[in-house]
């Protein structure tokens, strides 16, 4: 398997790191079932971050790797509170120190491969958090540093200081806000990982316009980020997708990953399933390669 398929682990004991859904999403039985069948697939790399579940996605991710015996390649995140504590978030050099060796125990590794800052801190320097990012490195506790939800201000303040290796910002065909550090990523030869890359759900073709959402889907549990989504020309750029899906004999949810990993400026996409059967399309879009005229065209659906 291409490790262009990344396993996104954030709905592990929780909905991302909101305090409010710890202990939903995926218990530690369904979490485990997503693991294997994506190892199974050949997606051997895991992303997740010290906050997700309050803490139960690293701990299961731990507990997986001990019992099975396999170790993925492994990508963390800092900055939220792992037990939602509204006044230890951040990305100051004695919390990041802190927080690493709460990952490190509940992973139960002594090094991840990437270590990323999960949002900008306005009230620490950049420097004083990609310096402390290189001391981890020169420490052997990470193997590369990187940020996600970043602009293309933060990285160019950054840069004086160290490389970067890694930027992962959503991106997808209905979020392309991350156009401008996709291209700074690639002039600068950073990875650039997707994630969101079915803006939540809505690329799978699952909200029907004039119908309220499924239950239990993203739209009835944290819906904020994508209400700008309930639009006609979002749906009709979707029943436009469907059609250029059926087209090429696949579902929708293929085609638009497909569109984003046909990019060769995408170093991979993280996928988040609820389900095993979640996979099969990022499996498939690895074999549907598109031409950059296809991209362009699938673009146009949602100007």
């Amino acid at each position: 398997m291409s490790p262009r398929i990344i396993l996104g682990c954030g709905n592990f004991g929780g909905i991302g790191s909101a305090p409010a859904f710890f202990g939903q999403g995926e218990s530690r039985d369904e979490a485990f079932e997503l693991m294997d069948a994506a190892w199974e697939l050949g997606i051997t790399a895991f992303d997740t971050a010290d906050a997700y579940g309050g803490g139960r996605s690293e701990t299961w991710i731990g507990e997986w790797m001990a019992a099975r015996g396999r170790r993925p390649e492994l990508t963390t995140k800092v900055f939220h509170s792992v037990v939602g504590d509204p006044a230890d978030r951040g990305l100051s050099r004695e919390r990041i120190l802190r927080q690493i060796e709460g990952s490190l125990a509940r992973l139960g590794v002594d090094r991840v491969d990437a270590y990323l800052a999960h949002e900008p801190d306005p009230g620490t320097p950049v420097a004083e958090t990609i310096e402390t990012f290189a001391e981890l490195v020169a420490a052997e506790k990470i193997g590369s540093m990187g940020a996600s939800n970043v602009d293309r201000a933060w990285l160019e303040e950054a840069l004086p200081v160290t490389q970067v290796s890694v930027v992962q910002n959503s991106y997808s065909l209905l979020d392309r806000e991350s156009e401008d550090v996709l291209s700074l990523c690639a002039e600068r030869g950073f990875a650039f990982t997707a994630f969101g890359p079915l803006a939540g759900g809505w690329l799978t073709g699952k909200y029907r316009r004039g119908e309220p959402p499924p239950a239990g889907s993203r739209m009835t549990l944290r819906p904020d980020p994508y209400v700008h989504f309930y639009d006609d020309a979002v749906y009709d750029g979707l029943d436009r997708l469907d059609e250029a899906a059926r087209d090429r004999g696949v579902d929708m949810p293929t085609l638009a990953l497909a569109w984003l990993i046909s990019d060769p400026r995408v170093t991979a996409a993280v996928v988040g399933p609820r389900r095993p059967e979640h996979l099969e399309p990022a499996v498939a879009a690895l074999d549907l390669q598109l031409a950059e005229a296809e991209r362009d065209e699938l673009a146009s659906l949602f100007p």
